[in-house]
């Protein structure tokens, strides 16, 4: 959904783990052995972050609920650009980049409005702060919510994801038996399973074209002459 943002994935060929090992810079193990390798990574993403905008992707969603839909957005993405383009109800499964937590409390958050977080940076009580991250072997705490509100859903909008991220992947499964699913992604074809509609498209083409359909029709139903 940010790549078109200029904001580097993780896992394409050329994504972030190209040059930063996953088990140095993404778990609670590579925190213990080098917690400032890890904080200069984070600050170094809070910059790209800070420099990037949203995308068309982001605006069209922003412009759906603005238009009086109901829009909620789960995403596995840290940065805040749906926030940014407007949206309001956003569940950051994996955290946020641009907060900081506790290392021994996780629910001892700080906004980070600039700058980034260095060694001697304490919580309230007192232990070093981290990024506001889940990392590889970590719980998923706002699972429980992305589940309530996909599970409710008239409609579930997948955009530009590997579906190969756990627990992530298994949400396209949590939504009604009669709410259609849709998956935006140029290997879109590739991707979908049984009972999900397909639009090989990057997010920047595909979600504007589903939206301006869905604010014409004024309800969410699928175009065939898109899908």
């Amino acid at each position: 959904m940010s790549a078109e943002s200029g904001i580097q994935t993780f896992r394409a060929a050329d994504g972030l783990w190209a040059d930063h090992p996953i088990e140095e810079v993404a778990t609670p193990e590579g925190w213990a052995r080098d917690p400032e390798r890890v904080l200069r990574f984070y600050n170094a993403r809070r910059d790209q972050v800070r420099s990037a905008r949203p995308n068309a992707a982001h605006q069209a969603l922003a412009e759906l609920e603005a238009d009086g839909f109901t829009v909620s957005i789960v995403t596995q993405n840290i940065d805040d650009l749906h926030e940014r383009a407007g949206s309001r109800h956003v569940v950051h499964l994996h955290g946020e980049v641009l907060k900081a937590r506790s290392s021994v409390k996780a629910d001892l958050r700080y906004p980070l409005p600039q700058g980034g977080i260095e060694m001697g940076d304490l919580c309230d009580l007192g232990s070093q702060l981290r990024p506001d991250v889940v990392w590889f072997g970590e719980a998923v705490p706002r699972f429980g919510d992305a589940l309530e509100l996909v599970a409710e859903a008239d409609l579930l909008l997948v955009v530009g994801t590997s579906m190969a991220v756990m627990p992530a992947a298994s949400l396209i499964d949590a939504a009604p038996m009669a709410a259609p699913r849709v998956l935006v992604d140029p290997q879109a074809d590739e991707l979908i399973t049984t009972g999900v509609n397909g639009l090989a498209l990057s997010a920047g083409e595909g979600v504007p074209r589903l939206v301006e359909h869905w604010r014409r029709q004024r309800r969410l139903v699928l175009p065939g002459e898109v899908l």
